[in-house]
């Protein structure tokens, strides 16, 4: 189905988030169709409870067990006993990000892609809400027809807004949160539902009487910096609806990352390293797919203080190695303080040059 095209004239800002959903567990069950309706969880070996790793992704079936993204595969093995456990397939989902990725840009003057299985889309130009909307119901379509897979959408006047409404309706839905409707909204929707707010940073607002992002919005501001430093007034702007950023046109990678929020702070280096593992195959699948190489590998941490740091190291040549993606990665765990708990970790590639000649492998980067 062709989308529908910009029109030209004077535009309020319209911004789109589309979000695919459960993608690496829905892409499982379209591959395997005898798994559809049954609960699915994309993540490490279970090992029968005794497994390390995270889930990467769980179906909505699973989810109704308490299972979710970036818990401990050995929690989800408890929870869900029955569930089918897939290790994950990365070539076969960045092949069908690809796919994904293109009819979304197809429907916009702007894009902005921010992760395998979601992007930003700058709309404006569409004119109106009523033409926005259309277009959004069109993109989906499209996607479905293409994939055969579902997402959601949500559509406002900034990009947290988008994000918040693509989340509202999953799966399958379909949000438009106009300009003077942001606030009531907003106001009703736990406190939670604000990107980036955890179960910790719920647990710290919860204490001030915080449990709905109105009454995050209602607070004093000086009263969430003294809390949480500069997250704090980052927060509060978010629980208005107000978010500056721009969708960023970028020609070309200049970097791809992946983080995973732990359920609970850890200092368990086992998981921290085998989270990272994980995260390296998802990149170094993106690499292939996109004939890239890289010279700088970035960890980042964010401890359970709410500090955030990032450790990096950049070679001299260009490489696509996953073994090299795996032990420096590894190698720069140890440099960030010891004794603090870490709710949040990450891991990005960026310097790429278009993959060309010889690989270089691990074994020439020991001395």
């Amino acid at each position: 189905m062709d989308l529908p095209k910009p029109i030209t004239g004077p535009a309020q800002r319209i911004i789109l988030h589309v979000d695919m959903d459960a993608f690496f567990a829905a892409i499982e069950m379209r591959e395997h169709p005898e798994m559809k309706g049954r609960p699915v969880i994309v993540g490490a070996d279970p090992k029968d409870g005794k497994g390390r790793g995270v889930v990467s992704t769980a179906s909505y079936e699973a989810r109704i067990f308490g299972v979710h993204s970036a818990m401990p595969i050995s929690k989800a093995f408890e929870l869900c006993p029955g569930g089918v456990f897939v290790r994950p397939h990365f070539d076969l989902y960045v092949q069908v990000s690809r796919d994904v990725m293109e009819i979304a840009k197809s429907a916009a003057e702007r894009f902005e892609q921010v992760s395998i299985d979601e992007a930003y889309l700058d709309i404006s130009m569409t004119g109106d809400y009523t033409s926005a909307r259309a277009m959004a119901a069109a993109l989906k379509e499209a996607i479905r027809n293409k994939t055969g897979l579902t997402c959601s959408i949500g559509v406002g006047p900034s990009k947290v807004v988008a994000k918040i409404a693509s989340d509202y309706r999953k799966p399958d839905g379909l949000t438009v949160v106009e300009p003077g409707s942001v606030s009531g909204f907003l106001s009703s929707l736990p406190v939670g539902k604000i990107p980036g707010v955890g179960k910790k940073s719920r647990g710290m607002l919860h204490q001030l009487g915080v449990r709905t992002i109105g009454d995050l919005s209602r607070i004093d501001v000086q009263e969430l910096t003294a809390l949480f430093g500069k997250w704090g007034a980052v927060i509060h702007s978010l629980s208005l609806g107000t978010d500056d950023r721009e969708v960023r046109q970028e020609e070309g990678y200049k970097s791809i990352s992946r983080e995973i929020t732990f359920e609970n702070d850890t200092d368990k280096k086992t998981l921290l390293v085998r989270t990272l593992d994980d995260m390296a195959m998802e990149l170094h699948a993106v690499l292939v797919n996109e004939h890239l190489r890289f010279r700088t590998i970035t960890v980042k941490v964010r401890d359970e203080h709410f500090l955030t740091r990032t450790r990096s190291r950049t070679f001299e040549r260009f490489c696509d190695d996953p073994s090299l993606i795996r032990e420096t990665s590894h190698g720069l765990l140890p440099g960030f303080p010891e004794g603090r708990k870490i709710r949040l970790i990450g891991l990005r590639l960026s310097g790429f040059e278009p993959k060309g000649g010889r690989q270089t492998t691990i074994t020439e980067f020991i001395r």
